[in-house]
């Protein structure tokens, strides 16, 4: 591709570079130095004068120096009069601070979305982000995409005729609804209450499980609080079995482990949005980086995106 550059900061090399390998185009990893004071210096290596560039940057833990690291890779170039600089975000952690729900309390979706603009951002490419509305917090062109075609084609191997797709959740049912009907498939949801970071109650599931072969759907899983109390609930109703399924697999705190522990629990399934896992045991890996190349081959082309993807 002609008049494109893409670079990648240190937070999933590895996805870039699948990115690239698609596009066919060359990746250009970042310097990124570390003065004795701790703060950072980004370099970017190749040309970017009048050029479409692509940064390549997840923000996963450690989330603040990766963070910081993409603020700085917009600032080299946009100072490198690059023609503009499209930020690919396939995980933004700051989605979950999308509401003012306590007193006194930062919205930090937003705040991250107007930090990414002042540095240069023109344009965002994202991955099922936490919830809908924080596609408006940025005030540039947002691209978001979702993983469940990927998702789909995966679960299309199994004998779908005895399954319910539920939603941990009233927040995620539309999703959940739309997965779905790509499967054929019912679908239920749990009434959830969440009372801090690790304290999560479902009361009930809304919708016939009993019996079924039931796939869970969530946008991500960081602690597996809520999924756990979940398969608690589900458990109880007498499901034949469960297949946890995932845009975002943070997997924190042995997550893996304690949901894989489950004997109703026969995969779970995440794709690649944030690195540090790899397919084996119940857990499959699958890769959005085909999504992701052909989103940038669009945007670069002046394609559109929806049309491929879904509003």
């Amino acid at each position: 591709m002609r008049d494109i550059t893409v670079f990648s900061g240190s937070a999933h090399p590895e996805l870039a570079e699948e990115i690239c390998a698609h596009l066919g185009t060359p990746l250009h990893p970042v310097s990124v130095k570390r003065f004795a004071n701790d703060v950072l210096e980004v370099q970017l290596p190749a040309n970017c004068r009048e050029r479409d560039v692509y940064l390549i940057q997840p923000l996963v833990p450690p989330t603040q120096e990766h963070l910081v690291e993409l603020l700085l890779m917009l600032d080299a170039a946009r100072g490198a009069s690059a023609a503009r600089i499209t930020v690919v975000l396939p995980h933004y952690a700051y989605a979950r601070s999308d509401k003012k729900d306590a007193p006194r309390i930062s919205i930090g979706a937003r705040l991250v979305a107007d930090l990414m603009v002042a540095a240069g951002a023109g344009r965002v490419l994202t991955m099922t982000l936490h919830s809908p509305q924080v596609h408006g917090f940025f005030s540039v062109p947002v691209d978001h995409l979702h993983a469940l075609r990927e998702l789909a084609a995966h679960f299309r191997r199994y004998d779908l005729s005895n399954t319910v797709v539920v939603s941990p959740d009233l927040g995620n049912a539309k999703e959940a609804a739309a997965f779905a009907r790509r499967l054929g498939t019912d679908v239920a949801m749990g009434a959830k209450q969440r009372f801090s970071d690790d304290r999560v109650v479902i009361s009930s599931v809304i919708g016939d499980v009993a019996g079924k072969d039931v796939i869970v759907l969530d946008d991500e899983i960081a602690k597996g609080t809520t999924m756990i109390e979940l398969l608690d609930r589900l458990k109880e109703r007498g499901v034949n079995s469960v297949r946890v399924a995932c845009t975002h697999g943070l997997f924190s705190s042995g997550a893996i482990g304690r949901l894989g522990d489950r004997p109703e629990v026969e995969e779970i399934v995440c794709t690649n949005t944030v690195p540090g896992h790899k397919s084996g045991g119940k857990l499959t890996v699958l890769s959005i980086a085909p999504a992701l190349a052909e989103a940038m081959r669009r945007i670069h082309e002046g394609e559109s995106v929806s049309a491929l993807f879904g509003a």
